[in-house]
């Protein structure tokens, strides 16, 4: 499962490793995509009190023979101490694996992006030893997929794209799209509709964007059986019901307010009854029958200032 934006930006590329190789041509970067991916342990931590993991390693076979590990981090906020923490993790996966390592940092804020993309050096300026050069994919490298068509060949592009320009005015566009993508899957795909729903979700974080999604599963994917989105409809219905739930007690306590008022003698007129019963607070309504235990008039029950 799933749990948060930051997680969904890299654990896309374990679903599809060979969206790597896709996404990167947005940076002028091409690598032969993989005819094999091979998830490998994210711990990088040596035995001493240090410990150092990696968001998301992979080893990477391409058709022309070649290995590369990659190392996707998912970058939420500038942080000065990352580049020595990756300067670290490109020294020990070399020296683990003695293969050359690549590292993807992804990120959904611009600022963020454009600080991740500098090049730091490591050494004296007249002879670093070592430079960080992070590949980087923020919402101005990788382009907006807002096409059905588009979206279509390539799902987990999309997927990636909407998360990454979560915070744009294009997002509502990418999201149409990619459910409309999403929708012409077979049958025999719904296992890998609901991976991709979820990371879209997870991915759009605490947006605008998120609930647009939301809405649009409810609405337009209704024939996936999957448990995801299972759990999505089932969320729908109890959210409905605990509206009923919660328009019930407020009728139930305006109710109470009356009985109370009329088994106490106390005269209430139209307005008043209009009133009591068009108010949807049940804090307020809870206040009015407290005051409806010892009142003489219906005015007193809404106090002073008619609150």
């Amino acid at each position: 499962m799933v749990r948060s934006s930051h997680e969904a930006l890299h654990r896309i590329f374990q679903e599809d490793p060979a969206l790597f190789a896709r996404a990167v041509k947005a940076l002028g970067v091409s690598f032969a995509e993989p005819v094999s991916a091979v998830p490998l342990t994210t711990d990088l931590t040596e035995n001493r009190p240090v410990e150092r993991r990696v968001d998301t390693l992979l080893r990477m076979e391409t058709g022309d023979n070649g290995s590369f590990l990659l190392a996707v981090e998912s970058q939420g906020k500038q942080d000065r101490d990352k580049p020595a923490s990756w300067a670290y993790y490109l020294s020990h996966l070399h020296a683990k694996y003695r293969l050359p390592p690549v590292l993807l940092v992804v990120c959904a804020d611009r600022r963020t992006a454009a600080w991740a993309a500098r090049h730091v050096d490591i050494g004296p300026p007249q002879w670093p030893s070592l430079t960080v050069r992070p590949l980087v994919l923020g919402p101005d490298q990788l382009p907006v997929i807002d096409s059905p068509d588009e979206a279509a060949r390539d799902i987990p592009l999309t997927v990636l794209s909407a998360a990454l320009h979560r915070r744009d005015p294009d997002a509502d566009a990418i999201l149409k799209g990619l459910a409309s993508a999403l929708k012409g899957l077979s049958a025999d795909d719904e296992n890998t509709a609901s991976i991709f729903i979820e990371l879209t979700e997870q991915g759009l974080g605490k947006t605008p964007a998120a609930e647009l999604w939301r809405q649009i599963m409810a609405a337009d994917l209704s024939f996936f059986q999957s448990e995801t989105a299972q759990s999505l409809r089932a969320e729908g219905r109890e959210k409905g019901r605990a509206e009923g739930r919660a328009e019930g007690r407020v009728e139930g306590r305006a109710e109470d307010i009356l009985l109370l008022l009329e088994r106490r003698g106390v005269v209430v007129s139209e307005g008043e009854r209009a009133r009591i019963v068009g108010c949807g607070d049940l804090d307020v309504l809870g206040v009015w029958f407290s005051r409806a235990i010892t009142a003489s008039s219906v005015a007193e029950v809404f106090g002073p200032e008619g609150d």
